[in-house]
């Protein structure tokens, strides 16, 4: 597996943290051990100009998700086949604002965004009410299962 993380936000962030949790959502999704993936912390100013540009959406956001070869999650008996899986965009400056609101750390926050983002790039999607239970449903899973704890609760949709 190749993850590669790069802090650009000036915020100090645990990347050995956010590498590990990666590593557990691919083997937890059956994704194949090269699978790449570029996690990319950006300060506010750099996070708005990609949603303006990308989402046609005005102001900062949290996490942004950009995929590559369209990767699904495998099975046991199937992994999904080797790829580049894509981008996530994690601003921690929107993450602290949002830890405070949720009442819990940042590290837990950035570490949700990434797991938000990861299974946005597998095609995961919370549109309608039934694919948000389903994505949020493992999202929590998954992030519970990693931290050994309960997971914070997504504190935007």
């Amino acid at each position: 597996m190749s993850v590669e993380v790069n802090n650009e936000s000036g915020v100090e962030a645990n990347e050995e943290e956010i590498v590990r949790l990666v590593r557990y959502i691919f083997d937890h999704l059956y994704l194949h051990p090269q699978t790449e993936l570029s996690v990319i912390l950006a300060d506010r100013e750099a996070i708005e100009k990609l949603h303006l540009e990308w989402m046609d959406e005005p102001g900062a956001t949290d996490v942004l998700s950009f995929p590559m070869d369209e990767l699904r999650p495998g099975t046991s008996a199937k992994p999904a086949p080797n790829g580049l899986l894509g981008d996530i965009v994690i601003c921690p400056q929107v993450a602290a604002e949002q830890a405070a609101a949720g009442g819990h750390s940042v590290e837990d926050e950035i570490l949700l965004l990434a797991t938000h983002g990861i299974l946005h790039l597998v095609g995961y999607d919370h549109a309608e009410p039934e694919e948000k239970a389903e994505m949020f449903g493992l999202q929590r899973e998954l992030l519970s299962g990693f931290l050994g704890r309960d997971a914070p609760a997504e504190t935007t949709a």
